[in-house]
């Protein structure tokens, strides 16, 4: 499995798996049988389509990718079904405005295949090779990035060797937590994304040589000291990022 080492925002690199090309692949094709079944089902609800009913059964294809990742944190429903997500090339989480240049680039993967086929109502043998220009972009970039993740700055990794990989870095506390590092909130939202998959890192290999030298860049980033272990510490600080984003 190929593996990239990415900066964690805190000047250490930590190593994630590049998705092999045969999960992105049966992941897409899992996207297209739902997409294939919804079509269906609203062929067999609707007997005559009007302009407008066409624009509104087309919505939920045309933008379904787009809202999936957004919604889900980098997933489809065949990405999940896979375990793997798009995260940034810097190891962190995707804006929106990644993942829309991700979607709008999906689009125009194929734009002169595409023009052709609705010009001639037919796919001339010279448009051909052009449908397989985004698999040669996934096959011979460093990362296997299609054209979206190049302009979007983005990749996509297998979960498969994380054993507890959340979705989101929000988890309830107690109602009656009492934080102890009120410096947490001058972290950024990557910080704090990076700093919840390293803990799930440290945890899944038991790295706590890594945890010892994230918890140190931490406390002097933040000019502040901790009498907690490494991994207690950042545990702490996770759960007091939560209770200061919630209250």
């Amino acid at each position: 499995m190929a593996l990239v080492k990415l900066d964690t925002g805190f000047n250490i690199e930590v190593d994630f798996a590049i998705s092999p090309f045969h999960k992105r692949l049966f992941a897409w094709a899992i996207d297209i049988v739902i997409a294939w079944v919804y079509i269906q089902i609203m062929n067999a609800l609707i007997d005559d389509y009007s302009y407008w009913i066409t624009l509104a059964v087309s919505a939920p294809v045309v933008f379904y990718h787009l809202i999936m990742e957004v919604s889900f944190n980098g997933k489809s429903l065949g990405k999940m079904a896979l375990n793997i997500k798009v995260i940034t090339a810097e190891g962190g989480q995707p804006s929106v405005g990644q993942y829309l240049l991700r979607w709008l680039f999906r689009m125009l993967d194929f734009p002169i295949f595409i023009l052709a086929l609705l010009v001639y109502q037919q796919i001339p043998w010279w448009t051909f090779p052009l449908l397989f220009c985004g698999l040669f972009c996934v096959i011979l970039t460093p990362m296997s990035q299609r054209i979206g993740d190049l302009v979007a700055g983005t990749i996509i990794i297998d979960l498969r060797n994380r054993t507890s990989w959340q979705d989101t870095v929000f988890k309830e506390v107690e109602s009656n937590y009492q934080p102890r590092y009120p410096q947490v909130m001058q972290l950024s939202d990557r910080d704090i994304n990076t700093l919840k998959s390293i803990i799930e890192n440290v945890k899944k290999k038991g790295d706590y040589d890594l945890s010892m030298r994230i918890a140190e860049r931490i406390k002097s980033k933040l000019k502040m000291n901790s009498d907690q272990d490494s991994l207690e510490f950042l545990e702490t600080l996770l759960k007091d990022y939560n209770y200061y984003s919630t209250n």
